[in-house]
């Protein structure tokens, strides 16, 4: 077997990172213009380019460096320009910049009367350059002027300055406004234009004719021109065979307006300019009789026919006509399809035939098109649904849940006022909250958290009934009670309520209302059902949330932060005190003779004073202290922003509340005491553990020697010296 050989591999020749020699030409280049103004500048300051004659080399070279420099800046400006990419604000200063080095040169070598020169080129600069670029050369502008008007001549520098910002400032300011004027002038040409084809869509019925526009949804605004544009290319071809196949010296479409009164050309082929353009009544002349029957007609008179209106006043003399009506399925009539001739050549059976054959296709294609705008409409809808749909199922927290509601209803129907209250059952009474809402009342005032009693309004009657309401129009109704009668809502010509049905249980109301009168259709208001069935679904997953981390986090008796969750939150106060320095304290409680209670009384008299020793202790603590029952009858309060003296107030203050509360059982009223222990951070200990202990110690210290005070870790260790050294 004969051994294979291998061919050394070939070299190859590592070339060193860095620029090549063209990359460094380019880098050179570059560096061109903003040098060449340098050397401008640097010469200008010594005085130089004083006279033509007296040009130096040194002259003469930065003169053709700036040169160079301003045509590589033109150059790259145009390249840049025809690439697509951004002039970036380097290019604008290189650019500037070499126009305003040789405007100085120019005035330095031709004198003072040259000057305007510089004028006139900075009111270029400032109106074609972005604003930070002409901003910073105006800056140059003024230095350039400096360096060849001072120290000599104050006064002629500070006119120069102060006409060079007014001309920037005046120039700056007048284009401003024009590109304004211009810019309002082309949105109102679209807006226009946009008006323009969503009357031809009326016209077509691609939208109902009482429909507005959708502001600010261009993808509406994009299909509805297609649209149009589709009907008008479908019927000026059929048109043209029309006009080539009878010789005709008019045919056109003539479509009733959304109004159904009026007729309006929509497109011809006629030799004449005196077809009428303008609106003109569809129920009189030949088109009002041909309207009135909606069967096709021939007509020819050689001393011309009347009744012709398709014409402007003096038009041609027609002579003989034949019009077919473009009918819809069911007989409805839309418009008319019209031939005439202005000599008395009668239209034939086969051209009234053709021509209804056109009006046909007219029709098909208008079919066409207003099925495509549905489906289009359609999928628009279903997509804001799920959208809704998606927003309501990813709220979690109640709060989530009503905004949630409010958005997705304003994305399924064209609302102005939108509500969601929730219902509550207290003292055997039904109460009911708004705890959302967008949208106005009449008088100004927002409704959050408003709650009002069970009345005859129709929130309330939707709770009882569990029905949408209202089932009539909002106009036909004598009074419009919403809410109830403190709380109107004027205005509002299109109203439904939907109730919040969650099972067997109606958890409240979602409130829709318009000021446009038959604003929600049939689909909007089917959507709206679904989105009050899904948000009633929303709401209790949200509540059984709530309440199943109430549960976790809060004690089952008498409904303090539980023993878990005190330590934790103790943990987040103490860690915020001693990262900023402040003070905190710790209250640690239990009830005197406790043991003594549930003997003589019974454990549900021990229940019943726990559950009022609390409410004392969240009653008389602060929003921002953290009430937890410890452990059997001990209770703990965590201070923060709190020192010994301020916390020994408040644990007085519940000391003393406790011991005049009077319990009734049934074996007469009862009265308890309590002992409080008090520590504080950083004084008696900044770790929590100490705290805790210290606490504790001050507690049974207060237990030991009398019961019924309370104690800090100062006058403990005043009275007890040596339980100092316990901690």
């Amino acid at each position: 077997m004969t051994p294979s050989t291998s061919m050394p591999p070939r070299a190859r020749v590592l070339r060193p990172m860095g620029f090549t020699p063209g990359r460094w030409l380019q880098s050179g280049l570059r560096l061109v213009p903003g040098l060449s103004v340098l050397l401008v500048f640097g010469l200008l300051a010594r005085g130089r380019f004083a006279e033509l004659g007296a040009l130096g080399w040194g002259e003469a070279a930065a003169l053709g460096a700036l040169l160079a420099g301003g045509a590589l800046s033109i150059v790259r400006r145009i390249r840049r320009t025809m690439s697509g990419a951004a002039i970036l604000l380097r290019d604008e200063l290189e650019f500037g910049g070499t126009l305003l080095a040789a405007a100085y040169v120019a005035v330095a070598l031709g004198g003072e009367l040259l000057f305007p020169v510089v004028y006139v080129l900075m009111a270029f600069l400032v109106t074609f350059l972005s604003r930070p670029a002409g901003a910073t050369l105006l800056g140059a502008a003024v230095l350039f002027d400096a360096l060849i008007t001072l120290p000599d001549r104050w006064g002629v520098f500070l006119v120069r300055t102060a006409f060079l910002g007014l001309f920037s400032a005046l120039y700056h300011a007048v284009l401003s406004a024009r590109l304004a004027a211009a810019r309002r002038a082309e949105e109102d040409a679209v807006k226009n234009k946009i008006r323009e084809i969503e009357e031809r869509a009326r016209t077509f019925r691609l939208v109902s004719s009482g429909a507005d526009s959708f502001p600010g949804i261009k993808d509406h605004e994009k299909w509805l021109v297609a649209a149009v544009k589709e009907i008008e290319g479908a019927t000026g071809s059929v048109l043209e065979v029309a006009e080539t196949v009878l010789k005709s010296h008019t045919v056109g479409v003539f479509m009733l307006a959304s109004d159904d009164r009026s007729l309006k050309l929509h497109d011809c082929r006629s030799t004449s300019e005196q077809v009428q353009r303008e609106r003109f009544s569809a129920g009189e002349g030949i088109f009002g009789a041909l309207l009135k029957r909606g069967v096709p007609l021939r007509m020819a008179s050689a001393s011309g026919l009347k009744g012709v209106t398709h014409y402007e006043p003096g038009g041609p003399a027609v002579k003989a006509i034949v019009a077919v009506p473009i009918l819809e399925g069911g007989g409805l009539v839309r418009g008319v399809l019209v031939a005439d001739r202005l000599e008395a050549r009668e239209f034939s059976e086969d051209d009234e035939k053709l021509l209804q054959v056109i009006a046909g296709e007219v029709l098909r294609a208008i079919e066409v098109e207003r099925v495509m705008s549905y489906i289009r409409r359609s999928r628009d809808e279903k997509d804001r649904f799920f959208r809704a749909i998606e927003e309501l199922n990813r709220a979690g927290s109640p709060e989530q849940v009503f905004l949630a509601v409010l958005e997705s209803a304003r994305q399924v129907a064209p609302l102005d006022f939108c509500a969601v209250t929730l219902v509550s059952e207290q003292n055997n009474q039904r109460a009911h909250r708004i705890v959302r809402m967008s949208g106005v009342t009449s008088t100004g005032r927002a409704l959050e958290g408003r709650t009002f009693p069970d009345n005859n309004g129709l929130v309330a009657n939707v709770v009882r009934y569990g029905a949408p309401l209202p089932g009539r129009d909002v106009g036909a109704m004598d009074r419009q009670i919403i809410f109830d009668d403190d709380t109107q809502i004027r205005g509002l010509q299109s109203l439904k309520i939907f109730p919040l049905v969650a099972g067997s249980r109606i958890l409240g109301t979602v409130v829709a209302g318009s000021r446009k009168k038959a604003a929600f259709d049939s689909d909007e208001l089917r959507m709206l059902e679904v989105i009050a069935i899904q948000a009633a679904q929303a709401v209790l997953r949200a509540q059984l949330y709530e309440q199943m981390e109430r549960m976790a986090t809060t004690d089952g008796l008498t409904g303090l932060t539980n023993h878990r969750t005190f330590q934790s939150r103790f943990d987040e106060a103490l860690a915020t005190a001693r990262r900023y320095g402040r003070k905190l304290s710790l209250i640690l409680t239990d009830v005197d003779h406790f043991k003594s209670v549930n003997d003589t009384y019974g454990h549900p008299t021990g229940d019943q004073v726990l559950r009022g020793v609390a409410r004392i202790l969240k009653e008389t603590a602060r929003d921002t202290d953290v009430v937890a029952r410890y452990g059997g009858e001990e209770f703990a309060i965590v201070m923060p922003e709190t020192d010994a003296k301020g916390a020994l107030v408040i644990a007085e203050r519940i000391r003393e509340r406790v011991m005049q509360e009077l319990f009734q059982t049934e074996q007469g009223p009862l009265k308890v005491t309590l002992s409080l222990g008090v520590a504080t951070c950083p004084e008696s200990s900044q770790e929590k553990q100490g705290l805790i202990e210290l606490a504790d110690q001050c507690l049974y210290f207060a237990k030991r020697h009398g019961r019924n005070q309370s104690v800090t870790v100062a006058q403990m260790q005043a009275k007890a010296p040596r339980v100092a050294g316990a901690e």
